[in-house]
């Protein structure tokens, strides 16, 4: 299986559409927890300002997405008005995405700069702007196949230089993500992991953390805690789940909770149940 795909299977990602048409005035749009914003605009004129206060003239096909909580503005022109379809991305309420942590703050491009992106964009505009039945589902479904082609342009054309993306992206890196990603449970060494990228283990290990920002060992843990939250929020026993992200036991999981988030894994658990 690819990187992407263990990485979308593993974590909740889903869009809700909640605005299709023209878009008069201004629309503030607020910053809310484990969420994100798409904005699609189909044709029109509009100015997004974010909450640096940075604004930026868009008037032609374009995608404006916001992968993590972001506060911002849309402004429509008067005289030719933005058509937009908008939706929320919404993520597993008490767990970060690290595919959306690991894009900057706000994605803009072209529709034109992807053929798939286009496409899809052309087939959920002709849902969204019609009244045909079952149309919010097709609408739904559709935006959730747009954002897989914005990840995907994104790691085909290297956009990312630092992260989890651009260890995705590396030909040698992701091989070792991979690994980790599909088995979390393995006792991963870097002799192992430095086979995988078929370099030495200086090399490699200077490599992965110029790529993706940690250390493997670093990285290797935080991918744990995440897999770990994900199973205890389908009320896996704490013991079961050491055993699943490759510790003895339920003890030795907690000090690694308690290490790098301060609280046990029952506690994180009641937090965010």
């Amino acid at each position: 299986m690819d990187q992407l795909s263990i990485i979308l299977q593993r974590f909740s990602m889903n869009t809700k559409v909640f605005f299709t048409g023209n878009l008069c005035g201004i629309s503030n749009f607020n910053k809310e927890p484990n969420q994100g914003h798409l904005h699609l605009l189909c044709n029109g004129e509009l100015t997004l300002i974010d909450e640096q206060g940075h604004s930026q003239l868009v008037n032609e096909p374009t995608v404006l997405f916001f992968p993590t909580p972001h506060a911002h503005r849309i402004i429509g022109s008067e005289e030719n008005p933005p058509e937009l379809v908008c939706a929320n991305i919404i993520y597993n309420e008490s767990t970060t995405n690290p595919v959306a942590n690991a894009l900057p703050s706000l994605l803009c491009f072209k529709l034109s700069d992807c053929k798939n992106l286009k496409q899809t964009a052309e087939l959920l505009f002709d849902e969204a702007f019609s009244e045909r039945y079952g149309r919010l589902p097709m609408i739904n479904s559709l935006t959730n196949i747009f954002l897989i082609h914005v990840f995907r342009h994104v790691l085909n054309n290297n956009m990312m230089q630092h992260g989890l993306l651009a260890g995705l992206a590396h030909p040698q890196v992701s091989k070792v993500l991979l690994a980790i990603h599909d088995s979390p449970e393995r006792q991963w060494g870097l002799e192992e992991m430095a086979e995988l990228a078929l370099m030495s283990r200086s090399k490699f290990s200077e490599l992965f953390k110029r790529i993706v920002g940690q250390s493997p060992g670093d990285y290797i843990i935080d991918w744990r805690i995440i897999v770990a939250k994900s199973l205890l929020q389908q009320n896996k026993p704490v013991a079961l789940v050491a055993n699943a992200v490759g510790y003895e036991n339920g003890s030795a999981l907690a000090r690694v909770f308690r290490k790098k988030l301060g609280i046990s894994p029952k506690q994180w658990l009641e937090q965010n149940s």
